[in-house]
């Protein structure tokens, strides 16, 4: 549903695709540009404007636009769909929250057998050093 509003507030624009295509390419606008104004939409509340600015910061323009392109296809009526599919995504990503990471407590019997094998180690360790004191010249 809430797609559907989105999809109101997006503002598109066209323009001349480089890629495949041969001598069509020079005639038709086939790359679909998407401008989305965060700060002026009526269906994002004002915590998930919020969240959206400071997750897609790095995407963002100065004036608060965000600005996304696609140029994949031959279609412009493809690309369109594909670039909004691309910014439904994006959108939803930065809206949903992280799971919070819960420390877990390492069992004591993983403790011991750690210090056991340290206590191991050095003891080999210790049996490969040489006692320099008897050898005084």
């Amino acid at each position: 549903m809430k797609n559907l509003r989105l999809q109101h507030e997006v503002k598109y624009k066209t323009a001349r695709s480089s890629g495949k295509g041969g001598q069509h390419v020079n005639k038709v606008e086939t790359k679909v540009e998407l401008f989305f104004n965060i700060s002026e939409s009526l269906s994002l509340t004002d915590e998930e404007k919020e969240r959206i600015q400071e997750k897609l910061k790095n995407r963002i323009s100065k004036e608060g636009i965000l600005r996304l392109s696609c140029q994949k296809k031959r279609s412009q009526q493809q690309n369109k769909d594909l670039v909004f599919e691309k910014f439904t995504q994006l959108i939803g990503k930065a809206l949903t929250f992280d799971k919070v990471r819960k420390p877990t407590k390492l069992p004591k019997s993983v403790k011991l057998k750690r210090e056991k094998d340290k206590r191991f180690q050095s003891a080999k360790k210790a049996l490969r050093q040489k006692d320099f004191t008897k050898f005084s010249v």
